[in-house]
């Protein structure tokens, strides 16, 4: 079983046509994994809705909680990608032993449509999830990169491979 863990970020807003915001309502990964026709044994758990920006040490310690307590060796989780490779740097801290664990984002709300990254970087995310050795990982762009390796580089909107 993967399991899936909900925080929030881009990958779940949603748009509000009359004031132009972007605001959270459900996670939209249910719908994203019956569309993509996927049959893996997933289970999926919101943990909490939140923007990276305003996410706290606090919010990372409830991701570190539920990754030691799942039975599951391979996590998936949904995060907002300006502090995802803090959140990374969080869970390689906390040494979750024997477990694969993969945060993935997008950069654009699956909301939008097909213009959205989100829906391939689930799907890398998965794959990679099932693949790769024990240990923390950010997927993007259908790469992976290493905890400590990886940064996002504002000026392109990609993450790319940094010396650690």
């Amino acid at each position: 079983m993967i399991q899936v863990f909900v925080t929030g970020g881009t990958f779940d807003k949603d748009y509000n046509y009359i004031t132009g915001e972007l605001f959270f309502k459900d996670t939209h990964l249910p719908a994203m994994f019956k569309r993509g026709r996927c049959t893996l044994d997933i289970d999926v758990k919101t943990l909490m809705m939140v923007d990276s920006m305003e996410m706290t040490d606090a919010d990372r310690e409830i991701i570190a909680h539920n990754c030691k307590r799942t039975t599951s060796r391979h996590i998936l989780i949904t995060h907002g990608t300006d502090r995802m490779v803090e959140t990374a740097a969080f869970l390689a801290n906390q040494h979750v032993a024997d477990k694969t664990i993969v945060l993935t984002g997008a950069m654009i709300p699956y909301a939008f449509g097909t213009s959205s990254d989100g829906f391939f970087n689930l799907g890398s995310a998965l794959a990679f999830a099932q693949t790769l050795p024990a240990g923390v990982y950010v997927a993007m762009n259908g790469r992976y990169f290493n905890w400590n390796a990886v940064r996002k580089n504002t000026a392109t909107g990609f993450f790319e491979e940094i010396n650690s």
